[in-house]
């Protein structure tokens, strides 16, 4: 049976706002605590304890980014399951959530790579990978106080490691392969296209 375009036409994902005002700020301290502790950088009167507490909080903030990252990429991952559920010739493929977690990760459109390097978002790959194993590691953002400090210098690690299970447990249908094609949206930006839709249909 051959698919219409309807079908292979998968929702948009959307990507809300995540940072807090001071999240930027730390991520560049924590980046210049991390190349004094390498001695590519002169210490000043900072001790060893004040840079690695530096690069930790840093090291937090990029995991709690990468966390709401996923979650926006788990929601939309939870769309595609149920949009190829409605079209009765994707009924005996073995379409999952890894199906679509992997199409982001490994073969996102063309389209899509071009908007995110555009929006400076070079190793997408990485990015979306380690979002979403943390959020197959976490139900909820924890408190740093909950993270060891092994864990946040290394975290990138143990992320793409989960990704990597995550993906193993099951055989699964490549959404790529088989031509789905979606587009990605800043949510201000996605909110302006519906509000401009709406008014030209008003």
């Amino acid at each position: 049976m051959q698919t219409t375009p309807a079908a292979r036409k998968l929702p948009p994902l959307i990507l809300h706002p995540f940072a807090d005002s001071n999240g930027p700020q730390k991520l560049v301290e924590s980046s210049r605590a991390s190349l004094m502790l390498q001695g590519l950088l002169p210490t000043g009167d900072q001790t060893a304890e004040d840079l690695e507490r530096t690069l930790l909080e840093g090291r937090y903030q990029e995991v709690r980014m990468l966390f709401y990252v996923g979650r926006d990429i788990l929601r939309w991952v939870g769309q595609c399951v149920e949009h190829v559920q409605r079209f009765p010739e994707f009924q005996a493929t073995r379409f999952c959530p890894q199906s679509f977690a992997s199409h982001l990760v490994q073969n996102p459109p063309a389209e899509v790579s071009a908007k995110l390097k555009k929006w400076g978002v070079a190793d997408h790959k990485s990015i979306f990978s380690r979002a979403l194993g943390l959020n197959i590691l976490f139900a909820d953002m924890p408190p740093k106080e909950a993270f060891s400090p092994e864990f946040l210098r290394n975290y990138h690690r143990y992320a793409d490691q989960m990704l990597h299970t995550y993906l193993g447990q099951t055989h699964f249908a490549d959404s790529a392969f088989l031509g789905f094609d979606f587009e990605i949206f800043a949510s201000g930006e996605y909110s302006r296209m519906l509000e401009q839709e709406w008014a030209e249909k008003g």
